[in-house]
């Protein structure tokens, strides 16, 4: 398995910072990744995106997992041992990155494309209820 990757935290602060603080975090860079925010289609929360260059990786070589606070996503290529190489500098590849989500923060989808697997997270907006409190006389 691949070097297991310091986490990062995502949806404690503000994304400014978030990337600060990701940008010093050590890693082998395995894969590159970017991390943005998009904005919301009318009335929905600014969604996080977590995009990572995964050339190479078929949907079933990449699983995505939520456990307690973390999002792992994980690659696994298999070697094809029907192929005779005579030259190999594309290596079969193993990764592993760890991302420390706040509690709240939803995981709303993931998609592949052109060598790069994107997830989409959200923080949904916390429903405003105004209560009344009645005030006691003595």
């Amino acid at each position: 398995m691949g070097a297991l990757n310091s986490p990062y935290l995502l949806g404690f602060e503000d994304v400014e910072r978030l990337l600060e603080r990701l940008t010093k975090t050590g890693s082998d860079g395995y894969p590159p990744y970017n991390i943005e925010r998009v904005q919301g289609a009318d009335g929905e929360s600014d969604r996080l995106r977590i995009t990572l260059a995964v050339a190479g990786f078929s949907k079933n070589d990449l699983e995505i997992v939520i456990e307690e606070s973390q999002l792992i996503i994980r690659g696994r290529q298999q070697d094809d041992q029907s192929r005779t190489f005579i030259h190999r500098g594309i290596a079969a590849r193993q990764f592993q990155r760890i991302f420390v989500i706040a509690e709240g923060i939803e995981i709303v989808g993931a998609h592949l494309q052109d060598g790069l697997l994107s997830v989409d997270l959200i923080r949904p907006e916390p429903e405003r209820i105004a209560r009344k409190i009645e005030i006691n006389a003595r």
